[in-house]
């Protein structure tokens, strides 16, 4: 049996091509919510929505602190693996669910599977580097998407016979949630939205939304490039930025903010884009896969493969810089190859944990 520890929406897009796998080879699993973003009642929608079974336990963590919130969450979980006494605990990403779930597994003697390891920013400033270097070292199993993740797990020390280089789920989750979307969504036209017009925004970060200069920063760059380019900024504004927006008075003029949106809305709008403008490690990595250009709204990283490639660029929070950004984007040829894998990483992840001794390269 697995047990299946997520927190956040990304998590829940990024682990559900392994929770479709599991029930189509009738593996034994079940997903714990811990509530980490948002109450499981929130999310109810979302897994109906990406027609996933219902979590089986939620703790509704809820937010707080670093320490806080790590220490509810593996209090929350160590009762519900002593329980269970599932044969292995799977995790994904950065968070600190994922580091939380990690700890209070490898405590009870429970084998863990990290997916998405080896991905590294090399900034201990964040957070998630810190959740993405623990998990990485307690783990049994380290699904490395790229080669470059399996470098960066080598350089630590950790043992070759605990990488499996898989490729991303993001790949899979993509191929298989446009084609929901394509049947069920119709953001486009409700917005009144013609493909390649209009700009796309995500922002959410604390060293970003948190911080009054670098908050004005991102709207004054955003508000340039409407200016220069004459097509809509839409910005579904995450509500940590909401909150941080009318806490330091900030305007929004020249840009269409909208409450957060459905993932498959987000998908199909983030598909569109003329250019996408993000903090968020996901969206870099969709971007690539979609073939739309990106900026980051960050200084570093832990998707190098996308700059490489050519899908991406940092622009950091300087108006000047963002804006210099997009144009560089705009002017650079579409035609990269991403680097994610072939859609296939939840097949081969779910082959470890069904033991087959088949060695994933």
């Amino acid at each position: 049996m697995i047990a299946i520890i997520l927190g956040t929406r990304p998590e829940i897009i990024k682990l559900s091509p392994i929770i479709r796998q599991c029930a189509r080879k009738g593996i034994d699993a079940f997903i714990l919510h811990t509530g980490q973003h948002y109450s499981y009642e929130m999310d109810r929608v979302f897994f109906e929505e990406l027609e996933l079974p219902d979590a089986k336990y939620h703790l509704d963590v809820g937010s707080g602190t670093h320490a806080e919130q790590t220490g509810k969450i593996m209090t929350g979980v160590e009762k519900i693996l002593a329980e269970e006494k599932p044969d292995s605990v799977l995790v994904e990403g950065d968070t600190n669910t994922v580091m939380a779930g990690a700890l209070a597994a490898v405590k009870l003697h429970i084998p863990v599977g990290h997916v998405e390891a080896g991905l590294r920013s090399f900034d201990r400033t964040m957070p998630e580097e810190i959740n993405r270097i623990v998990a990485d070292h307690v783990a049994d199993a380290l699904f490395a998407p790229t080669e470059v993740a399996k470098k960066n797990l080598h350089r630590e020390g950790i043992p070759d016979e605990k990488i499996f280089i898989t490729g991303n789920t993001i790949v899979d989750a993509i191929t298989q949630h446009r084609h929901m979307a394509r049947k069920k969504v119709t953001v486009l036209s409700d917005m009144n939205l013609k493909p390649r017009e209009y700009f796309l925004v995500t922002a959410h970060r604390a060293e970003n939304v948190d911080v009054k200069e670098r908050l004005a920063g991102i709207i004054r760059g955003l508000q340039l490039i409407q200016s220069k380019y004459r097509i809509p900024v839409i910005f579904p504004m995450h509500p940590r930025t909401v909150k941080m927006g009318k806490t330091f008075g900030t305007a929004f003029e020249g840009i269409t903010v909208t409450k957060p949106i459905g993932y498959l809305d987000f998908l199909e709008l983030e598909a569109h884009a003329k250019l996408v403008l993000t903090d968020s490690g996901g969206v870099q990595e969709e971007t690539c896969i979609l073939q739309v250009p990106c900026v980051t709204l960050r200084q570093n990283t832990e998707r190098p493969e996308t700059l490489e490639v050519g899908s991406n660029i940092l622009a950091g929070a300087e108006p000047k810089g963002i804006l210099q950004g997009v144009d560089t984007m705009l002017h650079r040829k579409q035609n990269w190859k991403h680097p994610f894998g072939d859609g296939k990483a939840g097949e081969r992840i779910v082959k470890v944990y069904a033991k087959k001794k088949e060695r994933i390269g």
